[in-house]
């Protein structure tokens, strides 16, 4: 071909298929994944007899079996694969079963009431940005969208006007990250989203078209290709904006199916339509490339070509990239092809770069690796026939799950290894997917799998043995998952499946263990909620931090159940503390002496005299200020026995406060500084001179004459300065501002540093010749 002609296709074999199919694919409804992916065939689809069922078949790219089942649900209209490899089966009915690759059924979801009473005419399965997507055209001519069947919102698109049959042809386009459908009915093109139906001309469509019988996408939804009821084909943007080509397939009758074949970066439309024992390639001139077909065939589409599969064989139909065809074309003397010359020559796959300078080559050594891990993956016992562009826009990390996901453990770790791949998410994460495969094998003891599992994950960094062990449970072992847990060594990952597993004791010290008091805290509370009063209180005096931690949240939040637990453990102590400290939130004082005569009462039994004789003190207290209160008007109830006094004092209660200071056996000493700030703070100076004149003061009389001076009162202060005991003489009168008095107590005391306290109060001004003596008087106390 020309330069500016239909570009070349390279069709190549992937396998010979290892299925054997009796027929074909000929009464199957067929469906392929991409990228590379597994194959479904559902046999007999049309039967309806319950002793004649469908069969559904799941096989690998290269036809090796992975599932096999009758199918015993309702009339299946289309199959179709999830972007994680599950398969889903739509119903006549609207309902949508979803399968594992292994033909183990996961759930089921409905695309609602109105598709259920009308019936799927027609359905499309897709892949959007949200995830996988279900577009169903029902009974009553209208379209109801799924866009993502992990989070099924129905979304029922507008009426097509004038549609009064099914449509010729219909295709799901994703555009500016929401779903649309357009839909072809006669010669007429609409483009349905949420709110509108819009009628499109595609720009430069063939005059002699009356109706478009088939239109199919772009892998990438940005091209789109029309078929016309005069053959020809149009090609151009999704959006209907841009015309790309069209060419005449000469071929009226409608096709079986139609797919777009173009490589991501090329520059060349391409479009594969399928007749029964025919394929037509279509691009941007007008010869067309024509392959016959021997067997029944269904399409695939690839991101970079198209996947053409039939009863025996696999292969790969895709665009000759432009640096392919310079190599291999006849007489070429590109770098490329003398490149391959000395390859054949020399064999090193490596000669060339030897003649670069500057060439780094980490890029030809990620390329070769690639290659060996494709190579590796496109394997006939593996079969996915991953090309490299699908492989570099699918990731490492996806390939890595689609191993493990088919139970191809050891090689998933060899790809991770080989790779380098960061073992977090490399050898670790597929050895956690073998682990908790391993643990729902039937066939081996618990103690065979428990000691591989601990053998294989010895070495693997970041794998979380709770998840292992929640997987054994959940397959009903029960006991494995404790061996497991043993291995974790995070225990506030043990908790949680311990306490699943009703294994509270356990739970309980594992939470403990950890020292994370909200851990425990979270157990304790759990237990209170599962289990009856009387066993929750027995298994946490088997722990005893966990009843010490119950215990602070009790005396917070939860105080008869804090009463209960001293109780149960007969400790009169803490319910003596418990009683007292609830007398004072009753302001009833029959029930707050109830109370603390409920404490004394534990008290003695407790063998605490001290507490139980102070409680009595107290109830007394309580019962002397009730009466006084009665009698006097004064509040009084509640008040300490310090508090008290002091107000009795301060009303001039002194016979009832002296009762108090006998009767509670109240220190001399505390009494007299009772009464005596309390006659100062009401300036009652004459009883105060009476209060000192009763008794030798027990406190001395330095404090009187600093009451005094406190409440400006000079005059009485110097009253008492003489009753002071010589080593106060000289701050008592210093007090009250005698210098010549203090003078006199120092040097008579010849306190050196008394002396110099005295002089330090002196001014040198008024008081010299004091300051005189006073520094004579130093140096003979100093002398001596």
């Amino acid at each position: 071909f020309t330069k500016n002609c239909l570009w070349p296709e390279l069709k190549i074999e992937l396998y010979e298929m290892g299925w054997n199919l009796k027929d074909g694919l000929r009464e199957c409804l067929v469906a392929a994944a991409p990228y590379g992916g597994p194959i479904a065939l559902l046999k007999g689809h049309y039967r309806r007899s319950p002793s004649a069922r469908p069969q559904l078949e799941i096989y690998s790219s290269s036809g090796l079996p992975l599932a096999s089942f009758p199918w015993k649900s309702g009339v299946v209209k289309q199959l179709g694969w999830t972007v994680s490899d599950d398969l889903l089966c739509v119903q006549e009915d609207g309902t949508v079963l979803v399968y594992d690759l292994w033909g183990g059924f996961k759930r089921h979801f409905s695309m609602g009431n109105e598709v259920s009473q009308s019936q799927v005419l027609e359905t499309k399965i897709f892949h959007s940005p949200y995830g996988t997507g279900v577009a169903i055209l029902t009974g009553a001519l209208r379209f109801t969208l799924a866009t993502n069947i992990d989070d099924i919102k129905l979304r029922r698109l507008p009426e097509v006007p004038g549609l009064q049959e099914a449509p010729s042809c219909w295709a799901v386009l994703t555009q500016d990250r929401q779903s649309k459908v357009l839909v072809a009915n006669g010669s007429q093109l609409f483009i349905l989203d949420n709110t509108a139906c819009t009628p499109v001309t595609p720009p430069g469509l063939s005059p002699q078209a009356s109706s478009i019988v088939h239109m199919c996408v772009s892998f990438s939804y940005k091209y789109l290709a029309l078929l016309t009821d005069s053959g020809h084909v149009w090609m151009g943007t999704s959006n209907l904006k841009e015309k790309l080509s069209e060419v005449d397939t000469k071929i009226k009758t409608p096709p079986k199916q139609m797919a777009w074949c173009r490589r991501p970066k090329s520059q060349q439309p391409s479009a594969v339509v399928m007749w029964d024992g025919l394929l037509i390639v279509v691009g941007e001139c007008k010869e067309t490339i024509q392959y016959h077909l021997d067997d029944d065939s269904v399409l695939v589409p690839e991101l970079d070509g198209v996947r053409i599969i039939s009863g025996t064989h696999h292969e790969l139909l895709q665009e000759v990239p432009g640096a392919c065809e310079e190599i291999f074309k006849i007489a070429s003397m590109a770098p490329g092809a003398l490149l391959l010359e000395a390859h054949k020559e020399y064999e090193a796959a490596s000669f060339g770069k030897c003649f670069l300078s500057n060439f780094p080559p980490e890029q030809f050594v990620s390329m070769c690796r690639d290659l060996r891990v494709l190579n590796a993956v496109r394997d006939y016992t593996v079969g996915i026939p991953l090309t490299h562009t699908q492989f570099k826009q699918m990731t490492v990390q996806v390939l890595i799950d689609r191993l493990v996901y088919r139970k191809l453990y050891p090689l998933a770790i060899e790809v991770c290894r080989y790779l380098k791949t960061p073992e977090y998410q490399g050898v670790s994460r597929v050895l956690k997917h073998w682990a908790c495969y391993k643990v729902q094998q039937k066939e081996e003891s618990d103690e065979v799998i428990a000691k591989a599992v601990s053998v294989k994950l010895a070495d693997a960094a970041g794998i979380s043995y709770s998840e292992i062990a929640t997987k054994a449970y959940e397959s009903g072992r029960t006991e494995l998952a404790i061996k497991l847990l043993e291995f974790e060594p995070r225990s506030g990952e043990q908790v949680p499946l311990l306490l699943k597993m009703k294994k509270s004791p356990l739970a309980l010290s594992k939470a403990i263990e950890s020292g994370d008091t909200d851990l425990v805290y979270t157990v304790v509370m759990y237990l209170k909620n599962e289990l009856n009063r009387g066993d929750f209180f027995m298994m946490l005096r088997n722990q005893p931090v966990a009843l010490s931690l119950y215990k602070q949240f009790c005396k917070h939040q939860e105080q008869d159940t804090l009463k209960d637990l001293f109780n149960q453990d007969d400790d009169h102590e803490e319910l003596g503390n418990f009683y007292v400290k609830a007398s004072y939130k009753d302001q009833r004082l029959e029930a707050r002496v109830a109370l603390l005569q409920s404490a004394v009462d534990e008290y003695y039994k407790a063998k605490n005299d001290f507490s139980a004789k102070t409680t009595e003190d107290e109830m007394r207290l309580l019962r002397f200020q009730r009466k006084l209160e009665e009698e006097k008007g004064e509040q009084l109830v509640g008040f300490s026995l310090h508090d008290t006094m002091t107000t009795l004092l301060s009303v001039g209660l002194h016979k009832h406060a002296e009762q108090l200071y006998k009767d509670f056996r109240v220190p001399d000493k505390r009494f007299w500084w009772l009464k005596l700030k309390a006659l100062a703070e009401k300036e009652d100076w004459e009883e105060l001179e009476k209060f000192g004149k009763t008794k030798k003061s027990p406190i001395g009389y330095l404090p009187f004459v600093e009451v005094c001076i406190k409440h400006h009162n000079k005059y009485e202060a110097k009253k008492y300065v003489s009753k002071v005991t010589p080593e106060q003489k000289v701050k008592a009168h210093l007090a009250v501002g005698d210098m010549e008095g203090a003078a006199e107590a120092a040097i008579e005391r010849r306190n050196e540093s008394e002396i110099s306290t005295v002089l330090s109060r002196c001014s040198a001004t008024t008081d010299h010749l004091l300051m005189e003596r006073l520094n004579r008087a130093k140096a003979t106390a100093v002398k001596k």
